[in-house]
């Protein structure tokens, strides 16, 4: 069978990538497993100047999932550059650089830093974060303003870009559409729902931000029926994500029209998940005699 997975002009060597926020730098988890099998490491989210994230408590668990206020925390471009890069070289896995920023000229900015950085396969831009105030979420929400910014990133960019999509909108096909019409090559689908955990005893949300991402198994029907309307949208490849646990809900994904899929939360439970999802996918092809990713979508009309 044939797992490759193309996007803009390059290939994945499966479809299994471990998403952003929940898989550090890629090289936090290399004595857990062989970073080499996955298909693509998705990186905690870069941008311009480090930022510390929001402040604590800014993580909870929930029933079948987790909500998170972590707020882009990360070392900044250029110390990814200089001290995290060199340390991926020795893995084969496509390292996609997720970039957030606060205005347009800040995401611009770290993607022509990473354009000169070997080693990075592609960019996963992130418009689509509800736990920050400025930017994030802000570029997500509006056709217009998705558009306008993919179109500038991709003057800059030479890789391959995927946009990834907020599901706290009236209308995501139209925001896939959007970021298609200005040049992306793919689609992350989906990030976190908007959530708020209330203490019961203080009266008071839990995480200092008051409100977080959900994440994890309770959300796996909203991103596989995103990842479906999306998919009737665009002609570009669909990257599915959220809840993904084993690799029955990952198929579920592949079905609905995805190319690929992102394992985030279950990274937090078993770190083998990335590796028993592959295995599955490979099981269910041989047994369905399904023999390269395209053939799942022909099934789901």
């Amino acid at each position: 069978m044939d797992l490759k997975v193309k996007i803009g002009g390059q290939s994945l060597s499966n479809p299994i990538g471990v998403a952003s926020g929940t898989y550090g730098y890629g090289i936090e988890y290399k004595d857990y497993l062989d970073l080499s099998i996955i298909g693509a490491i998705y990186t905690k989210a870069l941008t311009l100047l480090p930022r510390e994230g929001n402040a604590p408590p800014r993580i909870i668990e929930t029933p079948s999932g987790m909500l998170n206020s972590i707020g882009l925390a990360n070392v900044g471009v250029d110390a990814f550059i200089t001290e995290k890069m060199p340390q991926l070289k020795p893995y084969s896995c496509a390292v996609i650089a997720n970039i957030a920023g606060s205005t347009e000229r800040e995401y611009l900015q770290v993607v022509e830093r990473l354009e000169g950085c070997k080693g990075i396969w592609g960019y996963e831009i992130n418009i689509s974060c509800p736990n920050v105030s400025h930017g994030g979420m802000a570029f997500g929400t509006d056709p217009a303003v998705a558009e306008k910014l993919t179109q500038s990133i991709r003057k800059t960019a030479t890789r391959p870009l995927i946009i990834k999509l907020s599901p706290n909108v009236t209308d995501i096909s139209a925001i896939a559409k959007a970021v298609e019409n200005g040049g992306a090559d793919a689609v992350s689908c989906i990030n976190t729902l908007v959530g708020m955990v209330i203490d019961t005893s203080k009266k008071e949300p839990v995480l200092a931000n008051k409100t977080g991402g959900l994440s994890g198994p309770a959300i796996r029907p909203v991103g596989v029926a995103l990842t479906y309307m999306v998919k009737k949208a665009v002609k570009i490849p669909v990257i599915g994500m959220g809840g993904i646990m084993t690799a029955d809900d990952a198929v579920q994904y592949l079905l609905a029209g995805a190319s690929a899929i992102q394992i985030g939360t279950a990274n937090f439970v078993d770190t083998q998940t990335p590796l028993k999802v592959l295995d599955g996918i490979r099981e269910y092809c041989k047994r369905e005699n399904i023999g390269k990713i395209s053939d799942f979508h022909q099934f789901i009309e």
